[in-house]
């Protein structure tokens, strides 16, 4: 495990903002690739999703491939962030973005109270049938802009895996709000290590299915909004691998939960499922794939902005 104290977090190498697959700086002129470039890769990227309903509308439809797939997070992730002094017995935690409750379940093993907030109705449901029996839990629907939850009661805000969907600046206006004096927010992701043959392979696919979203999501991905968002104040990162085995089913969920894949019914998610089942069975070993994460988190208190 490596716990790096700094004045901002040091983002992966940035990728071209414009087609999010080359490599060019993101100071050069627009890609040839793609002439209509945002500045604003968040924007651009929630855009992509209103003819869907908005982004919480895909995740609904994604619920069963996200209980089948999606990783839990290492117990040195709370371990650290115990040390950091900002998990414990009486700590009231609020999970944002919670989606089916895998931050969130873990955390309640920790802290005394947690809140899990999500938009997506379906998603909010699965959560709740997973926790409704935990001491401490409950759920609200709410947004990262918008908790529900009172001034200055929470002293903790975790987002696993959600912030890339946040408005940046109305996102730390709210957490700000609802943060007791000295709370702090850590936002936590499972990277995928892309240098692993199976993540190449996977990558393909998506390269293949995913389309503008995928595209847009790439673009955004290079976290450059992280430092914007703690707005200068000082953060500490966490990083630590973590792994997760998958049957051929599995295999097949964790493509189709992310957000940019079609549906696994259409004739494109079929087309998709075949090659997934290709990957599968190049990789497996004991009919189980591993899938290998660094997890990382970003944890302190935004500035004023």
């Amino acid at each position: 495990m490596r716990i790096r104290p700094s004045t901002a977090p040091r983002p992966p190498r940035p990728r071209c903002r414009s087609c999010a697959t080359c490599s060019r700086p993101i100071s050069s002129p627009p890609c040839p690739e793609n002439t209509t470039m945002t500045n604003d890769t968040g924007a651009r990227l929630r855009a992509e999703y209103v003819g869907d309903g908005g982004s919480h509308a895909v995740f609904s439809r994604k619920v069963a491939a996200y209980v089948a797939s999606r990783p839990d997070y290492p117990a040195a992730l709370f371990d650290a962030l115990e040390a950091f002094g900002v998990l414990g017995r009486s700590t009231v935690v609020a999970d944002i973005g919670a989606g089916t409750g895998l931050l969130t379940q873990a955390l309640l093993l920790r802290a005394a109270t947690v809140t899990a907030i999500e938009p997506s109705d379906e998603m909010r449901a699965a959560c709740d049938e997973a926790l409704r029996a935990q001491a401490g839990y409950r759920s609200l629907n709410g947004t990262a802009e918008h908790t529900g939850l009172t001034d200055g009661c929470v002293d903790l805000i975790t987002a696993a895996q959600a912030f890339h969907w946040f408005d940046v600046d109305a996102a730390r206006r709210e957490f700000l709000r609802v943060l007791t004096p000295g709370g702090l927010v850590a936002l936590v992701w499972n990277d995928r290590v892309r240098t692993d043959p199976l993540h190449v392979a996977m990558d393909e696919v998506f390269a293949t299915y995913g389309g503008a979203k995928r595209g847009a999501m790439l673009a955004h991905e290079d976290r450059s909004d992280v430092p914007r968002f703690f707005a200068g104040a000082a953060v500490r990162e966490i990083d630590l691998p973590h792994e997760h085995l998958l049957d051929q089913a599995g295999l097949r969920a964790l493509a189709f939960s992310r957000s940019y894949m079609p549906q696994s019914d259409s004739d494109a998610g079929q087309a998709a499922e075949r090659d997934i089942d290709g990957i599968f069975e190049r990789f497996q070993q004991r009919a189980q794939v591993n899938v290998r994460y660094r997890t990382v988190a970003f944890v302190g208190r935004p500035g004023a902005g």
